[in-house]
């Protein structure tokens, strides 16, 4: 019997959903590039999955550069052909796994962006000063993001019952199902306790939806997205504000290249930030040495300019 490359994409898709147990989002990220992989020119959704050639997938990997997809998108698509191939190959479906010679593209290197210690101070006084959104609330977040090093998608998932009672740490739920303790220093202490006493004076009189479990909520009331926080950060990061825009993320990135910078052990910093691997982790010190380095320059006799 002859298997086409669709009959044996949707078995494999159900074969992740239901033996692997991957959530409905990788599933869905796997179809949408096997979609792509069926439709390409050089392959076909009613092609033969047997008959399919190295050169031709090689082919099918150059027309997505040709397209100009990232590195990082071709390599996803890469990924997911491989595992159609080898599910084929595992179930008996081709005899040889055409996709085995398959090379990733190789990915630039990209420090992770960071601010300076003054470009976060900036930044978190910005309510303050524009007063445009929700003062005590805004710099809350900020503050947290710094101090914790927690996701934005963690800090969005934070409830009462995750707070220590002096503020001064908080269970987040990290990728995996991973619980993990997170802290805040005093500056985020004093503004996570200023925005609680504002809010409940806001909404003392109002509806309770989400209040009894969302920490940050929106003016509503209801509880802050992910999409919420970003808009936040982009009003005060924005031409309104500092006018040198980050994402939430860029404060993860300062929190562990402070943490390193500053001596603290590697594994320390992989445990707060909730990382599985300590490679990841490790792009931080490449930061780290790089700001070493240039201190080193500035502060060495003969590091900085020769005097006339």
């Amino acid at each position: 019997m002859s298997h086409t490359v669709s009959d044996i994409a949707d078995e494999f898709l159900v074969y992740l959903g239901t033996v692997r147990g991957l959530s409905q989002n990788t599933v869905t990220a796997y179809k949408n590039e096997l979609d792509h992989f069926a439709s390409m020119e050089q392959i076909g959704a009613e092609r033969v999955i047997s008959d399919i050639t190295t050169e031709e997938i090689r082919l099918c990997v150059g027309d997505l550069s040709l397209k100009k997809r990232s590195p990082a998108s071709i390599n996803q698509f890469i990924s997911a052909v491989r595992a159609l191939f080898s599910y084929a190959r595992k179930f008996g479906y081709i005899d040889k796994n055409p996709a085995l010679e398959i090379k990733s593209v190789k990915i630039p290197k990209r420090l992770p962006r960071f601010m300076t210690g003054a470009e976060v101070d900036n930044l978190c006084s910005e309510p303050e000063k524009l007063e445009i959104l929700w003062e005590k609330r805004d710099r809350a977040i900020f503050e947290a993001m710094y101090s914790s090093g927690c996701r934005v998608s963690e800090l969005a998932g934070l409830t009462f019952e995750d707070l220590s009672a002096d503020l001064s740490s908080a269970i987040v739920h990290g990728k995996g199902g991973k619980d993990r303790r997170v802290y805040f220093e005093a500056d985020a202490c004093k503004a996570l306790d200023e925005y609680l006493c504002e809010r409940k004076e806001r909404f003392a009189k109002g509806k309770k939806i989400d209040l009894e479990k969302a920490l940050f909520v929106n003016q509503q009331g209801k509880k802050l997205s992910v999409r919420g926080i970003t808009y936040i950060l982009d009003r005060y990061s924005g031409a309104e504000g500092t006018n040198r825009h980050v994402s939430p993320h860029a404060f993860r990135h300062t929190f562990a290249t402070a943490m390193l910078t500053k001596g603290a052990d590697i594994r320390l910093v992989q445990e707060l930030l909730g990382h599985s691997s300590i490679s990841t982790t490790q792009r931080y010190t490449h930061i780290s040495t790089d700001q070493l380095i240039a201190s080193y320059n500035k502060a060495h006799p003969h590091g900085g300019e020769k005097e006339s």
